[in-house]
């Protein structure tokens, strides 16, 4: 319907034997959303495009079907669902976030949201009826769709890299290493703001499914879980991940993407093409899949959680020495088996 999937430069560019998307987008994929109703994804990518499909599922066979393609004025970076599923939030480099009817494949798009510099993050929160924006002129804003200002703005203290919220809690990474929680109990609020407990550059959050913390991830192949009490201050740990070692030497790999599962459970992706299964409780590793040929840019499970996506795109992560033209651009479905992400007994 749309695109087209670029000419792999390896015939095995997908060892896991998972589900290709068809027209998968052109260049990189920088954002995967799944509606909270229904197993239909949406992507936002660097060739300025918000592209969905319906996903069909038949047991462990997936097939995504085109439906529909909006455009920005510039690469889209984020993107998020309404609570009812029938409408998409984008955020682009052309510093306005927009909102698109899915029903409607000729809408032109309804501007909601404006920055003075490129929207890196969006949500929608249900609970409070509005959208929230982050940007990398380091202000965070909440939209209500019924009128044209922001109905709050917090400063950062930095550029917003990455933002996760599951009602009461919200949290932000940014530049320099800082991350800010928020509660949005009530009227929206800062309660603290905090250093990374990694040594390096924040690249993606998440918020536990049972809201008590979040799961950081850099660019030094590290993860941290971090609660937000201090109560439970003992609880919290970082591990390493996405790491290669051939003799001596390291190679280490931006943590691109952690997605939870509804089991509590989550994935990373990494700039070294894996994707891996965790349980933080038990810490420990429930699955490691076929490293892939091209960077994990982002991933998401799917609301029900039996589907993992991810997109095979390049990151930049190595400069333009590490860019394969011929490499493709690809999103890609896992079936997800309970056995490989259910919680298991301390080892």
């Amino acid at each position: 319907m749309f695109g087209s999937l670029s000419s792999p430069s390896t015939t095995n560019f997908n060892p896991n034997n998972d589900h290709v998307v068809q027209n998968s987008p052109s260049d990189g994929v920088s954002s995967l959303s799944w509606s909270p109703t229904a197993n239909v994804l949406v992507a936002g990518s660097w060739d300025n495009k918000v592209s969905c499909w319906q996903v069909h599922s038949q047991g462990v066979s997936l097939q995504a079907e085109a439906k529909v393609q909006f455009a920005h004025e510039a690469p889209v970076l984020c993107t998020a669902f309404s609570a009812d599923g029938s409408t998409v939030f984008s955020g682009s480099a052309d510093k306005t976030a927009k909102m698109w009817q899915l029903n409607n494949p000729s809408d032109a798009g309804t501007q909601i949201a404006a920055h003075d510099a490129a929207i890196s993050c969006i949500d929608f929160i249900p609970e409070l009826n509005m959208v929230v924006t982050g940007s990398w002129d380091k202000k965070l804003k909440f939209w209500d769709l019924r009128t044209p200002n922001p109905a709050g703005t917090f400063e950062l203290p930095e550029r917003c890299y990455a933002m996760d919220v599951r009602h009461p809690l919200m949290v932000v990474a940014t530049a320099e290493r800082r991350i800010v929680v928020y509660d949005l109990t009530g009227q929206p609020k800062e309660y603290k703001q905090l250093e990374s407990p990694l040594k390096y550059q924040s690249r993606c959050i998440s918020v536990f499914p049972d809201k008590s913390g979040f799961a950081l991830g850099s660019i030094e192949g590290r993860v941290a879980i971090h609660h937000v009490d201090p109560a439970n201050a003992a609880k919290n740990f970082a591990f390493k991940c996405h790491r290669e070692t051939e003799g001596s030497n390291t190679m280490i790999y931006s943590v691109n993407s952690i997605a939870f599962h509804k089991f509590g459970t989550f994935a990373t992706a990494g700039s070294d093409g894996v994707y891996n299964f965790w349980d933080k409780d038990s810490k420990q590793r429930l699955k490691a899949f076929t490293k892939c040929p091209q960077t994990i840019s982002c991933s998401k499970f799917s609301t029900g959680g039996e589907i993992y996506a991810y997109a095979l795109s390049y990151d930049w992560s190595r400069g333009a020495q590490g860019n394969d033209p011929q490499a493709p651009n690809a999103i890609l479905l896992h079936y997800t088996n309970d056995d490989e992400i259910k919680q298991r007994k301390k080892k």
